[in-house]
């Protein structure tokens, strides 16, 4: 489902708004029934502390069809692992999956957050339970994909999951609107973006450059290099959209591949 959905819409809003939304939008979608009917709406569930037995994570779920308005979700996403700050209730979540899988309300559980040993260990338990994993939500981008995100990689490519990429423009950096030697067009303090923007962009120019010219070979923007080359590593890019242009904009990546060596010469 994952894999070979048309349209995918997920939703990390913990006051269950975007739920709302989603389902009001798939509702008075004006398209065609066949087009309404192959979108997808994938949430996550937060590991709050107090949600720990596999009741509480049922009656989680349960809320957000009520919010989304429909009978099954495609896919619930566990939001992030607790195993560093609290592995008891690591392994009691786990349950909670095979719970909301069992109990039919979703057609597929997935990840965000987790890193390769990790997904190995949850891999193994929800197996053996007869629960699969249809995919992980990591930070991947040409900008974020250090040796944890390719070990990740590697071990979606193992066992057969699909890595979900978020942050695929970093954050921003990589549409092209942030000068390497110009911070005034980076965010502004207070943003908590500003630092990292200080810290990153003066060091991307030569990566900004491969990308720029690239784009100009192919009559596409920096942006849509750079989720194209996500497309191209085997990755579901999820970019984000404040408006339609931009949303409009992030389907020009879509139809097209980078060529080996252009990937090669972005890395």
């Amino acid at each position: 489902a994952c894999k070979n959905s048309l349209k995918r819409t997920g939703t990390g809003q913990l006051n269950g708004r975007s739920e709302m939304l989603l389902g009001k939008f798939v509702k008075e979608y004006p398209g065609s029934t066949r087009l309404r009917n192959q979108i997808h709406i994938a949430t996550k569930l937060a590991a709050y502390p107090w949600r720990l037995t596999p009741s509480q994570w049922v009656g989680a779920c349960k809320n957000s069809l009520k919010r989304i308005g429909a009978e099954k979700i495609s896919m619930a996403q566990l939001h992030w692992s607790t195993a560093r700050y609290a592995p008891l209730q690591e392994r009691l979540m786990w349950d909670g999956l095979v719970a909301i899988y069992e109990e039919g309300l979703v057609d597929a559980v997935g990840l965000s957050n987790y890193g390769p040993k990790q997904l190995q260990r949850i891999h193994s338990y929800l197996s053996r339970r007869g629960v699969p994993i249809a995919s992980v939500q990591i930070q991947y981008s040409l900008l974020s994909r250090g040796k944890l995100q390719e070990e990740a990689k590697a071990a979606c490519d193992d066992l057969n999951i699909a890595m979900i990429a978020y942050s695929p423009l970093a954050l921003g950096m990589l549409t092209g609107r942030h000068a390497p030697d110009d911070d005034s067009t980076y965010p502004s303090l207070p943003n908590p973006r500003s630092l990292l923007f200080r810290q990153i962009v003066p060091e991307a120019g030569p990566l900004f450059q491969v990308m720029r010219e690239i784009g100009e070979n192919r009559n596409k923007t920096m942006s849509q290099v750079a989720i194209n080359w996500c497309l191209c590593k085997g990755t579901i890019p999820i970019p984000g959209a404040r408006n339609l242009n931009q949303a409009q904009s992030n389907l020009g990546a879509l139809g097209w591949r980078l060529s080996d060596g252009e990937c090669r010469e972005l890395e």
